[in-house]
């Protein structure tokens, strides 16, 4: 089911609009440009959530990174750890927090 505020407000977001829920038949269009169609507003949709995932996986990464394999990578420059354990830790994280399937 497509997000229209979702879609609205990534794509969108310079435009005035108004809309009551998610319900495509209450968007109000105050821009002088073109309102989009609902078929339009459906075909973005899957690019917009795509990348929503991407931008919560990767904060979820970075909190990660930070809290798994920033400390090793410091103990590697030291010369108290190697390189070969930061990046096991990183490649870890990034197994833990795949990427979604490109639309």
């Amino acid at each position: 089911m497509t997000d229209y505020v979702a879609v609205l407000n990534a794509n969108y977001a310079n435009k005035e609009w108004s809309i009551s829920g998610n319900d495509y038949d209450t968007l109000e269009w105050f821009s002088d440009s073109k309102k989009p169609t609902q078929a339009q507003l459906d075909a973005q949709w899957a690019q917009v959530d795509y990348n929503n995932q991407v931008a919560q996986i990767e904060t979820a990464r970075r909190t990660q990174y930070e809290a798994q394999s920033d400390g090793i990578f410091f103990e590697w420059q030291r010369g108290t750890n190697t390189k070969e354990a930061w990046e096991a830790a990183v490649q870890a994280v990034k197994d833990a927090n795949p990427y979604p399937p490109a639309p």
